[in-house]
């Protein structure tokens, strides 16, 4: 399931964050690199211990949090630090699949990355080129957000982004655990649980319907979930 998240962060939240990673000193992407994305990365990347990075990943881990679509999309049991990353012109991602086990540097995060996630920090017209790519089951898919905006996908798809060919793209780019390791058994009760909120709003809350719907919900949550 690919699911589109708007509004993560606010313009000015986006302005204030790219303020303080803008300023930050910038390193070869390849730092984060396996050896076999090490051959098709050509970007550069904030390190991971820098204080901007830190913080701005504070930043975004916060507002997901907050944000409804995305814990009902991911049901996150972990956000791996989000990562910074910036293409520029002749700079791209070739095709990959990311590693399913990610360590941080520091070694106190470690997660199996079910879900990836991009958080767009550049506003799409400043850009040409630059399109997140990914390939799935239902075929190929581009992605090219406003500013503030995020995609997740899983982390098993084969993705890359495309050249720089104009202009500069600056992300966010990180994982998640979640508390349902099968995208199926995920996207299935995504879907539930918006059923259950369009019920709830014509229904009210208090519907018998309703309250057996959502009992459903968290029955199969209960019986799926990895705590």
């Amino acid at each position: 399931m690919m699911l589109q998240i708007p509004g993560v962060l606010s313009k000015d939240e986006v302005a204030r964050l790219r303020a303080a990673i803008d300023a930050a000193d910038w390193v070869d992407g390849n730092v984060t690199s396996g050896v076999q994305s090490g051959l098709a990365k050509r970007n550069r990347q904030l390190p991971e211990d820098s204080a901007a990075a830190r913080e701005a990943g504070a930043a975004i881990v916060a507002a997901l949090n907050r944000h409804p679509l995305f814990v009902a999309g991911a049901l996150p049991a972990t956000i791996f630090p989000p990562l910074f990353n910036r293409y520029g012109v002749g700079e791209s991602f070739g095709d990959h699949i990311d590693n399913a086990v990610r360590q941080s540097r520091d070694g106190l995060v470690r997660i199996r990355t079910d879900l990836s996630m991009t958080v767009f920090l550049s506003e799409p017209e400043d850009y040409d080129g630059g399109e997140l790519t990914v390939d799935d089951t239902y075929g190929v898919h581009q992605v090219k957000l406003a500013a503030g905006d995020a995609i997740l996908y899983p982390a098993s798809s084969l993705h890359r982004v495309e050249a720089i060919t104009r202009g500069e793209r600056v992300s966010s780019f990180f994982w998640i655990q979640s508390l349902i390791r099968e995208d199926a058994r995920r996207a299935l009760l995504f879907d539930m649980d918006l059923a259950i909120q369009r019920a709830a709003r014509g229904l009210g809350h208090g519907d018998a319907a309703v309250v057996a719907l959502t009992g459903a919900y968290h029955n199969l949550l209960r019986m799926w979930a990895e705590v």
